[in-house]
Protein backbone atom coordinates (compact mmCIF):
# COMPACT_ATOMS: atom_id res chain seq x y z
CA UNK A 1 0.00 0.00 0.00
CA UNK A 2 1.06 3.93 -0.57
CA UNK A 3 0.81 6.05 1.77
CA UNK A 4 0.00 10.03 0.20
CA UNK A 5 2.59 12.05 -1.17
CA UNK A 6 3.91 15.07 0.10
CA UNK A 7 5.91 17.76 -1.81
CA UNK A 8 9.29 18.94 -0.70
CA UNK A 9 8.77 22.43 1.24
CA UNK A 10 9.61 25.51 -0.08
CA UNK A 11 9.87 28.87 1.70
CA UNK A 12 11.53 32.37 1.11
CA UNK A 13 12.58 34.79 3.79
CA UNK A 14 9.54 36.62 3.31
CA UNK A 15 7.59 34.02 4.63
CA UNK A 16 10.09 34.12 8.16
CA UNK A 17 9.68 37.62 8.43
CA UNK A 18 5.93 38.07 9.11
CA UNK A 19 4.05 37.59 12.54
CA UNK A 20 4.38 33.44 12.27
CA UNK A 21 5.12 31.78 15.08
CA UNK A 22 8.68 30.04 14.27
CA UNK A 23 8.72 26.19 13.80
CA UNK A 24 11.13 23.96 15.01
CA UNK A 25 13.08 22.43 11.75
CA UNK A 26 13.47 18.76 11.67
CA UNK A 27 17.16 16.98 11.78
CA UNK A 28 18.20 13.72 9.86
CA UNK A 29 17.77 11.99 13.65
CA UNK A 30 14.44 13.27 14.63
CA UNK A 31 11.46 11.27 14.12
CA UNK A 32 8.10 13.06 12.98
CA UNK A 33 4.91 12.04 12.13
CA UNK A 34 1.44 13.17 10.74
CA UNK A 35 -2.19 12.11 11.15
CA UNK A 36 -3.95 10.44 8.67
CA UNK A 37 -7.44 10.57 7.90
CA UNK A 38 -8.46 7.80 9.92
CA UNK A 39 -6.60 9.56 13.21
CA UNK A 40 -3.62 7.17 13.53
CA UNK A 41 -0.41 8.77 13.92
CA UNK A 42 2.14 7.96 10.56
CA UNK A 43 5.94 8.06 10.32
CA UNK A 44 6.34 11.37 8.12
CA UNK A 45 9.41 9.08 6.17
CA UNK A 46 6.63 6.60 4.81
CA UNK A 47 4.76 10.01 3.37
CA UNK A 48 7.63 11.40 0.97
CA UNK A 49 8.55 7.65 -0.10
CA UNK A 50 6.99 6.52 -3.99
CA UNK A 51 5.82 3.67 -2.06
CA UNK A 52 6.41 1.49 1.46
CA UNK A 53 8.90 -1.16 -0.44
CA UNK A 54 10.62 1.54 -3.01
CA UNK A 55 12.02 3.88 -0.32
CA UNK A 56 12.92 7.17 -0.84
CA UNK A 57 14.18 8.14 -4.20
CA UNK A 58 18.14 8.65 -4.54
CA UNK A 59 17.70 12.12 -4.69
CA UNK A 60 15.88 12.67 -1.96
CA UNK A 61 18.47 10.77 0.69
CA UNK A 62 20.25 13.64 2.21
CA UNK A 63 21.55 14.76 5.25
CA UNK A 64 23.52 17.35 7.05
CA UNK A 65 26.50 18.57 5.42
CA UNK A 66 29.45 20.68 6.44
CA UNK A 67 27.58 23.69 4.56
CA UNK A 68 24.63 23.52 7.85
CA UNK A 69 22.15 22.86 5.16
CA UNK A 70 18.22 22.36 6.54
CA UNK A 71 17.25 18.55 5.95
CA UNK A 72 14.79 16.09 7.32
CA UNK A 73 14.51 12.35 6.80
CA UNK A 74 12.63 12.62 4.14
CA UNK A 75 14.92 15.20 2.25
CA UNK A 76 15.77 18.65 2.11
CA UNK A 77 14.34 21.48 3.09
CA UNK A 78 14.11 24.25 0.40
CA UNK A 79 14.48 27.81 0.76
CA UNK A 80 15.08 30.79 -0.98
CA UNK A 81 17.31 34.12 1.02
CA UNK A 82 16.25 37.50 0.49
CA UNK A 83 20.26 38.11 -0.01
CA UNK A 84 20.28 36.33 -3.49
CA UNK A 85 19.31 39.83 -4.66
CA UNK A 86 22.51 41.16 -3.34
CA UNK A 87 24.51 39.06 -5.62
CA UNK A 88 22.17 39.88 -8.64
CA UNK A 89 22.50 43.20 -8.40
CA UNK A 90 26.22 43.25 -8.01
CA UNK A 91 26.16 40.42 -11.12
CA UNK A 92 23.83 43.09 -12.97
CA UNK A 93 25.97 46.16 -12.69
CA UNK A 94 29.18 44.39 -13.36
CA UNK A 95 27.29 43.04 -17.08
CA UNK A 96 26.00 46.66 -17.76
CA UNK A 97 29.23 48.38 -17.20
CA UNK A 98 31.12 45.53 -19.20
CA UNK A 99 29.34 45.85 -22.19
CA UNK A 100 29.31 49.86 -21.51
CA UNK A 101 33.39 49.38 -21.75
CA UNK A 102 33.40 47.22 -25.01
CA UNK A 103 31.17 49.78 -26.97
CA UNK A 104 33.28 53.33 -25.41
CA UNK A 105 34.85 54.07 -28.78
CA UNK A 106 32.73 52.03 -31.33
CA UNK A 107 29.86 54.43 -30.42
CA UNK A 108 31.55 57.37 -31.75
CA UNK A 109 34.24 55.98 -33.80
CA UNK A 110 34.44 58.38 -36.39
CA UNK A 111 35.40 60.95 -33.46
CA UNK A 112 37.66 58.58 -31.96
CA UNK A 113 39.71 57.72 -35.10
CA UNK A 114 40.51 61.29 -35.14
CA UNK A 115 41.45 61.61 -31.98
CA UNK A 116 44.01 59.02 -32.12
CA UNK A 117 44.85 59.63 -35.35
CA UNK A 118 44.00 56.20 -36.93
CA UNK A 119 41.53 54.95 -39.16
CA UNK A 120 37.84 53.32 -38.54
CA UNK A 121 39.08 50.08 -38.57
CA UNK A 122 41.70 50.34 -36.44
CA UNK A 123 38.62 51.78 -33.75
CA UNK A 124 36.63 48.71 -34.95
CA UNK A 125 39.34 46.35 -33.87
CA UNK A 126 38.96 47.85 -29.88
CA UNK A 127 35.91 46.08 -30.26
CA UNK A 128 37.33 42.93 -31.85
CA UNK A 129 39.84 42.48 -29.39
CA UNK A 130 37.49 43.10 -26.83
CA UNK A 131 35.74 39.75 -28.40
CA UNK A 132 38.62 37.59 -29.11
CA UNK A 133 39.80 37.91 -25.40
CA UNK A 134 37.00 36.56 -24.19
CA UNK A 135 37.96 32.73 -25.74
CA UNK A 136 41.29 32.18 -24.31
CA UNK A 137 40.25 32.42 -20.65
CA UNK A 138 36.94 30.29 -20.87
CA UNK A 139 38.66 27.23 -19.42
CA UNK A 140 39.63 29.41 -16.81
CA UNK A 141 35.95 31.13 -15.78
CA UNK A 142 34.65 27.02 -16.45
CA UNK A 143 37.17 25.93 -13.76
CA UNK A 144 36.73 29.00 -11.09
CA UNK A 145 32.97 29.05 -11.49
CA UNK A 146 32.49 25.01 -10.89
CA UNK A 147 34.96 24.85 -8.40
CA UNK A 148 34.86 28.39 -6.54
CA UNK A 149 31.39 29.51 -7.37
CA UNK A 150 29.64 32.95 -8.83
CA UNK A 151 31.05 35.27 -6.28
CA UNK A 152 35.32 34.34 -6.87
CA UNK A 153 34.23 34.68 -10.64
CA UNK A 154 32.42 37.99 -10.04
CA UNK A 155 35.36 39.20 -7.64
CA UNK A 156 38.02 38.00 -10.68
CA UNK A 157 35.67 40.06 -13.07
CA UNK A 158 35.82 43.26 -10.83
CA UNK A 159 39.70 43.92 -10.34
CA UNK A 160 40.12 43.11 -14.45
CA UNK A 161 37.32 45.96 -15.48
CA UNK A 162 39.19 47.87 -12.80
CA UNK A 163 42.21 48.15 -13.97
CA UNK A 164 41.67 48.11 -17.37
CA UNK A 165 39.60 51.00 -17.11
CA UNK A 166 42.02 53.07 -16.06
CA UNK A 167 44.74 51.70 -17.82
CA UNK A 168 42.63 52.23 -20.93
CA UNK A 169 42.32 55.93 -19.48
CA UNK A 170 45.96 56.39 -19.18
CA UNK A 171 46.25 55.46 -22.95
CA UNK A 172 43.48 58.07 -23.83
CA UNK A 173 44.89 61.38 -21.94
CA UNK A 174 48.40 60.10 -23.43
CA UNK A 175 47.24 59.44 -26.85
CA UNK A 176 49.03 56.52 -26.89
CA UNK A 177 46.20 54.14 -28.90
CA UNK A 178 48.43 50.66 -27.82
CA UNK A 179 48.10 51.26 -24.55
CA UNK A 180 44.23 51.84 -24.82
CA UNK A 181 43.73 48.62 -27.11
CA UNK A 182 46.02 46.91 -23.83
CA UNK A 183 43.39 47.98 -21.24
CA UNK A 184 40.17 46.98 -23.47
CA UNK A 185 41.49 43.85 -23.95
CA UNK A 186 42.11 43.35 -19.81
CA UNK A 187 38.06 44.21 -19.72
CA UNK A 188 37.78 41.85 -22.72
CA UNK A 189 39.51 38.93 -20.20
CA UNK A 190 36.93 40.40 -17.43
CA UNK A 191 33.47 40.04 -19.55
CA UNK A 192 33.15 35.94 -19.77
CA UNK A 193 33.51 35.60 -16.00
CA UNK A 194 30.35 37.81 -15.67
CA UNK A 195 28.51 37.06 -18.76
CA UNK A 196 28.44 33.37 -17.99
CA UNK A 197 27.65 33.66 -14.12
CA UNK A 198 23.64 33.86 -14.68
CA UNK A 199 23.10 30.59 -15.08
CA UNK A 200 25.23 29.24 -12.43
CA UNK A 201 24.04 31.98 -10.18
CA UNK A 202 20.66 31.44 -10.66
CA UNK A 203 20.70 27.59 -10.30
CA UNK A 204 22.62 28.07 -6.75
CA UNK A 205 20.12 30.64 -5.08
CA UNK A 206 17.01 30.94 -6.85
CA UNK A 207 13.98 28.10 -7.12
CA UNK A 208 12.34 26.56 -10.24
CA UNK A 209 9.43 29.59 -10.33
CA UNK A 210 12.00 31.91 -10.56
CA UNK A 211 15.54 30.84 -12.39
CA UNK A 212 14.41 32.04 -15.86
CA UNK A 213 13.50 35.49 -15.04
CA UNK A 214 16.70 35.80 -12.73
CA UNK A 215 18.85 34.32 -15.75
CA UNK A 216 16.97 36.93 -18.01
CA UNK A 217 17.86 40.06 -15.59
CA UNK A 218 21.89 39.11 -15.15
CA UNK A 219 22.70 38.00 -18.59
CA UNK A 220 20.57 40.94 -20.12
CA UNK A 221 22.39 43.61 -18.27
CA UNK A 222 25.01 43.26 -20.60
CA UNK A 223 23.08 44.26 -23.74
CA UNK A 224 21.90 47.06 -21.65
CA UNK A 225 25.17 48.16 -21.14
CA UNK A 226 25.89 48.52 -24.31
CA UNK A 227 22.82 50.47 -25.44
CA UNK A 228 24.03 52.92 -22.16
CA UNK A 229 27.19 52.99 -24.78
CA UNK A 230 25.83 53.58 -27.90
CA UNK A 231 23.44 56.39 -26.34
CA UNK A 232 25.34 58.45 -23.89
CA UNK A 233 28.59 58.17 -25.38
CA UNK A 234 28.16 60.32 -28.66
CA UNK A 235 26.62 63.07 -26.26
CA UNK A 236 29.70 62.62 -23.61
CA UNK A 237 32.23 62.67 -26.85
CA UNK A 238 29.87 65.67 -28.35
CA UNK A 239 31.68 64.98 -32.09
CA UNK A 240 34.47 66.98 -30.65
CA UNK A 241 38.20 64.82 -30.60
CA UNK A 242 39.31 66.81 -27.43
CA UNK A 243 36.38 65.31 -25.65
CA UNK A 244 37.62 61.48 -25.95
CA UNK A 245 39.31 61.79 -23.24
CA UNK A 246 36.48 63.08 -20.55
CA UNK A 247 34.31 60.61 -21.90
CA UNK A 248 36.66 57.54 -21.18
CA UNK A 249 37.27 59.39 -18.15
CA UNK A 250 33.48 59.40 -16.94
CA UNK A 251 33.56 55.61 -17.83
CA UNK A 252 36.43 54.79 -15.63
CA UNK A 253 34.76 56.56 -12.74
CA UNK A 254 31.52 54.67 -13.21
CA UNK A 255 33.41 51.20 -14.10
CA UNK A 256 35.41 52.13 -10.25
CA UNK A 257 31.86 52.85 -8.52
CA UNK A 258 30.13 49.61 -9.65
CA UNK A 259 32.94 47.66 -8.99
CA UNK A 260 33.94 48.37 -5.18
CA UNK A 261 30.37 46.05 -3.67
CA UNK A 262 31.47 43.14 -5.16
CA UNK A 263 33.91 41.85 -2.19
CA UNK A 264 30.93 42.52 0.31
CA UNK A 265 28.29 39.89 -1.72
CA UNK A 266 27.20 36.59 0.06
CA UNK A 267 28.86 33.52 -0.74
CA UNK A 268 26.35 30.56 -1.28
CA UNK A 269 22.93 30.02 0.60
CA UNK A 270 22.60 28.45 3.63
CA UNK A 271 20.02 26.07 2.46
CA UNK A 272 19.34 25.25 -1.18
CA UNK A 273 16.97 26.66 -3.36
CA UNK A 274 15.40 23.51 -5.14
CA UNK A 275 16.25 20.08 -5.36
CA UNK A 276 18.73 20.55 -8.71
CA UNK A 277 21.00 22.56 -6.73
CA UNK A 278 21.01 20.00 -4.02
CA UNK A 279 22.50 17.57 -6.65
CA UNK A 280 24.69 20.09 -8.24
CA UNK A 281 26.31 21.13 -5.21
CA UNK A 282 26.68 17.79 -3.03
CA UNK A 283 29.41 16.65 -4.91
CA UNK A 284 29.03 18.91 -8.33
CA UNK A 285 27.67 15.95 -10.13
CA UNK A 286 30.61 15.36 -12.28
CA UNK A 287 33.90 16.29 -13.31
CA UNK A 288 34.85 18.88 -15.71
CA UNK A 289 36.14 16.73 -18.31
CA UNK A 290 33.76 14.23 -18.13
CA UNK A 291 31.17 17.12 -18.43
CA UNK A 292 31.94 18.38 -21.16
CA UNK A 293 32.58 15.13 -22.82
CA UNK A 294 28.90 14.44 -22.10
CA UNK A 295 28.03 17.80 -23.02
CA UNK A 296 30.05 17.03 -26.62
CA UNK A 297 28.33 14.40 -27.08
CA UNK A 298 24.67 15.44 -26.44
CA UNK A 299 23.00 16.28 -29.81
CA UNK A 300 20.51 18.90 -28.44
CA UNK A 301 23.43 20.61 -27.31
CA UNK A 302 25.19 21.43 -30.67
CA UNK A 303 21.57 22.39 -31.49
CA UNK A 304 21.57 25.19 -29.49
CA UNK A 305 24.83 25.92 -29.87
CA UNK A 306 24.72 26.91 -33.23
CA UNK A 307 21.82 29.27 -33.48
CA UNK A 308 23.02 31.24 -30.04
CA UNK A 309 26.35 31.60 -31.43
CA UNK A 310 25.35 32.62 -34.94
CA UNK A 311 23.30 35.11 -33.41
CA UNK A 312 25.30 36.31 -30.61
CA UNK A 313 27.80 36.81 -33.10
CA UNK A 314 25.23 38.37 -35.77
CA UNK A 315 24.41 41.09 -32.30
CA UNK A 316 27.60 41.66 -31.18
CA UNK A 317 29.05 42.36 -34.84
CA UNK A 318 25.39 44.57 -35.60
CA UNK A 319 26.07 46.52 -31.94
CA UNK A 320 30.26 47.67 -33.31
CA UNK A 321 29.03 48.23 -36.54
CA UNK A 322 26.14 49.99 -36.43
CA UNK A 323 27.27 53.35 -36.54
CA UNK A 324 29.47 52.94 -39.49
CA UNK A 325 26.22 50.94 -41.20
CA UNK A 326 24.42 53.64 -41.22
CA UNK A 327 26.68 56.60 -41.70
CA UNK A 328 26.96 56.39 -45.40
CA UNK A 329 23.55 57.13 -45.84
CA UNK A 330 23.80 60.07 -44.27
CA UNK A 331 22.75 59.14 -40.32
CA UNK A 332 24.44 61.16 -37.84
CA UNK A 333 25.73 59.71 -34.72
CA UNK A 334 23.51 60.09 -32.54
CA UNK A 335 20.77 59.13 -34.65
CA UNK A 336 23.09 55.45 -34.93
CA UNK A 337 22.83 56.09 -31.08
CA UNK A 338 19.93 55.81 -30.73
CA UNK A 339 19.19 53.19 -32.88
CA UNK A 340 21.24 50.87 -30.93
CA UNK A 341 19.36 51.72 -28.09
CA UNK A 342 15.90 50.91 -29.28
CA UNK A 343 17.87 48.04 -29.98
CA UNK A 344 18.58 47.02 -26.38
CA UNK A 345 15.34 48.97 -24.57
CA UNK A 346 13.06 47.42 -26.49
CA UNK A 347 14.77 43.53 -26.61
CA UNK A 348 14.78 44.53 -22.59
CA UNK A 349 10.78 45.28 -22.24
CA UNK A 350 9.77 42.02 -24.47
CA UNK A 351 11.97 39.92 -22.36
CA UNK A 352 10.28 41.05 -19.31
CA UNK A 353 7.25 39.88 -20.54
CA UNK A 354 8.58 36.58 -21.72
CA UNK A 355 10.41 35.76 -19.44
CA UNK A 356 7.97 35.06 -16.50
CA UNK A 357 5.70 33.74 -19.18
CA UNK A 358 8.41 30.80 -20.01
CA UNK A 359 8.96 30.84 -16.34
CA UNK A 360 5.25 29.56 -15.69
CA UNK A 361 4.65 27.20 -18.93
CA UNK A 362 8.35 25.94 -19.10
CA UNK A 363 7.54 25.97 -22.91
CA UNK A 364 11.03 26.40 -23.68
CA UNK A 365 11.27 24.19 -26.69
CA UNK A 366 8.05 26.02 -28.43
CA UNK A 367 9.65 29.60 -27.32
CA UNK A 368 12.91 29.21 -29.34
CA UNK A 369 11.38 27.69 -32.12
CA UNK A 370 8.81 30.99 -32.67
CA UNK A 371 11.85 33.64 -31.75
CA UNK A 372 14.64 32.20 -33.87
CA UNK A 373 12.88 32.23 -37.57
CA UNK A 374 11.70 36.07 -36.31
CA UNK A 375 15.16 37.02 -35.75
CA UNK A 376 16.45 35.38 -39.33
CA UNK A 377 13.72 37.45 -40.93
CA UNK A 378 14.55 40.96 -39.24
CA UNK A 379 18.04 40.48 -40.49
CA UNK A 380 17.00 40.23 -44.19
CA UNK A 381 14.70 43.20 -43.51
CA UNK A 382 17.81 45.28 -42.24
CA UNK A 383 19.67 44.55 -45.36
CA UNK A 384 16.91 47.39 -46.60
CA UNK A 385 16.48 49.66 -43.97
CA UNK A 386 19.48 52.36 -44.13
CA UNK A 387 19.03 52.92 -47.98
CA UNK A 388 15.58 54.63 -47.07
CA UNK A 389 17.91 57.05 -45.69
CA UNK A 390 14.51 57.61 -42.78
CA UNK A 391 15.10 56.62 -39.16
CA UNK A 392 11.82 54.63 -39.20
CA UNK A 393 12.63 51.81 -40.73
CA UNK A 394 15.74 51.18 -39.29
CA UNK A 395 14.58 52.09 -35.94
CA UNK A 396 11.03 49.69 -36.38
CA UNK A 397 13.03 46.58 -37.72
CA UNK A 398 16.01 47.26 -35.01
CA UNK A 399 13.32 46.79 -32.38
CA UNK A 400 11.49 44.39 -33.64
CA UNK A 401 15.00 42.28 -34.07
CA UNK A 402 15.96 43.43 -29.99
CA UNK A 403 12.21 41.83 -28.85
CA UNK A 404 13.48 39.20 -30.47
CA UNK A 405 16.74 38.14 -29.79
CA UNK A 406 16.30 39.25 -26.01
CA UNK A 407 14.02 36.64 -25.93
CA UNK A 408 15.51 33.75 -27.32
CA UNK A 409 18.85 34.72 -24.79
CA UNK A 410 17.45 33.60 -21.51
CA UNK A 411 15.06 30.55 -22.71
CA UNK A 412 17.79 29.07 -24.27
CA UNK A 413 20.02 29.50 -21.59
CA UNK A 414 17.81 28.06 -19.38
CA UNK A 415 17.03 25.60 -21.98
CA UNK A 416 20.84 24.46 -22.18
CA UNK A 417 20.39 23.56 -18.42
CA UNK A 418 17.55 21.25 -18.81
CA UNK A 419 18.58 19.59 -21.72
CA UNK A 420 22.98 18.94 -20.35
CA UNK A 421 21.31 18.01 -16.95
CA UNK A 422 23.76 16.90 -14.68
CA UNK A 423 26.49 18.73 -16.71
CA UNK A 424 26.93 22.38 -14.13
CA UNK A 425 25.23 25.06 -15.83
CA UNK A 426 28.26 27.14 -16.21
CA UNK A 427 30.07 24.49 -18.44
CA UNK A 428 27.51 24.79 -21.13
CA UNK A 429 26.79 28.58 -20.83
CA UNK A 430 30.63 29.23 -20.90
CA UNK A 431 30.89 27.38 -24.16
CA UNK A 432 28.04 28.68 -26.24
CA UNK A 433 28.98 32.48 -25.10
CA UNK A 434 32.61 31.89 -25.96
CA UNK A 435 31.03 30.93 -29.51
CA UNK A 436 29.23 33.95 -29.69
CA UNK A 437 32.05 35.96 -28.96
CA UNK A 438 34.17 34.63 -31.14
CA UNK A 439 32.07 34.08 -33.86
CA UNK A 440 31.10 38.27 -33.44
CA UNK A 441 34.27 39.16 -33.43
CA UNK A 442 35.05 37.19 -37.40
CA UNK A 443 31.93 38.46 -38.08
CA UNK A 444 33.05 42.06 -37.39
CA UNK A 445 36.08 41.45 -39.58
CA UNK A 446 34.39 39.54 -42.38
CA UNK A 447 31.64 42.41 -42.69
CA UNK A 448 34.37 44.96 -42.27
CA UNK A 449 36.24 43.56 -45.48
CA UNK A 450 33.41 43.53 -47.38
CA UNK A 451 33.04 47.41 -47.08
CA UNK A 452 32.02 48.33 -50.58
CA UNK A 453 33.11 51.88 -52.29
CA UNK A 454 31.21 50.92 -55.77
CA UNK A 455 28.93 48.40 -55.85
CA UNK A 456 25.46 48.95 -56.95
CA UNK A 457 24.91 52.37 -56.70
CA UNK A 458 25.29 52.02 -52.87
CA UNK A 459 26.98 55.30 -51.49
CA UNK A 460 30.74 54.83 -50.78
CA UNK A 461 31.81 53.07 -47.46
CA UNK A 462 28.85 50.62 -47.59
CA UNK A 463 28.44 47.47 -45.71
CA UNK A 464 25.40 46.52 -47.62
CA UNK A 465 26.96 43.32 -48.53
CA UNK A 466 27.93 42.57 -45.02
CA UNK A 467 24.24 42.62 -44.45
CA UNK A 468 23.53 40.36 -47.26
CA UNK A 469 26.21 37.85 -45.98
CA UNK A 470 24.80 38.55 -42.23
CA UNK A 471 20.70 37.60 -43.42
CA UNK A 472 21.95 34.19 -45.28
CA UNK A 473 23.92 33.10 -42.60
CA UNK A 474 21.44 33.91 -40.08
CA UNK A 475 18.95 31.84 -42.45
CA UNK A 476 21.09 29.02 -42.42
CA UNK A 477 21.06 28.23 -39.28
CA UNK A 478 17.46 28.41 -38.62
CA UNK A 479 16.61 24.84 -39.21
CA UNK A 480 18.54 23.03 -36.12
CA UNK A 481 15.89 24.63 -33.88
CA UNK A 482 13.22 22.47 -35.63
CA UNK A 483 15.40 19.24 -34.98
CA UNK A 484 15.44 20.09 -31.65
CA UNK A 485 13.17 16.85 -29.32
CA UNK A 486 13.78 14.70 -32.01
CA UNK A 487 15.28 11.04 -31.03
CA UNK A 488 18.73 11.70 -30.95
CA UNK A 489 18.45 15.75 -30.25
CA UNK A 490 16.68 15.57 -27.11
CA UNK A 491 19.23 15.81 -25.06
CA UNK A 492 19.22 14.05 -21.23
CA UNK A 493 16.52 15.48 -18.81
CA UNK A 494 16.47 16.38 -14.85
CA UNK A 495 13.32 14.42 -14.44
CA UNK A 496 12.92 16.84 -11.15
CA UNK A 497 12.36 20.14 -13.85
CA UNK A 498 8.83 19.95 -15.18
CA UNK A 499 9.74 20.97 -18.57
CA UNK A 500 7.56 20.93 -21.82
CA UNK A 501 9.69 19.92 -24.85
CA UNK A 502 7.42 21.19 -27.76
Amino acid sequence: MSGPKYAPLYGSDDDYDKDTPNMPRLTSNDSASVIDASGKPVPLVLQATRSDSEGPPPSLQHTRDDDDRDTTAAGPFFRTHRRRWIGLAQLVLLNIIVSWDWLTFAAVSSTSAKYFGVTEGSINWLSTGFLFAFVPVSPLVIWTLNKYGPKQSILVSSALVLAGNWVRYAGTRSNYFGVVVFGQILIGFAQPFVLAAPTRYSNLWFSDKGRVSATAIASLANPFGAALGQLIGPFWASDEPSSIPHMVLYTSILSTVVTVPAPFIPNRPSTPSHLPSVGREDGQAQGIWQATKDVCTNGAFWMILLPFSVYVGFFNATSSLLNQIMEPYGFSETEAGIAGALLIVVGLIASAIVSPLVDKTKRYLLTIQLLVPCIAIMYLAMIFMPDTRSVAGPYIVLAILGATSFSLLPCALEYLVVVTYPVSPEISSTVCWTGGQLLGAIFVLIMNALRSDDWDGEPDGSMIRGMIFQAVVAAIVVPCVFILGRKRFEGSHNPSVECHRG
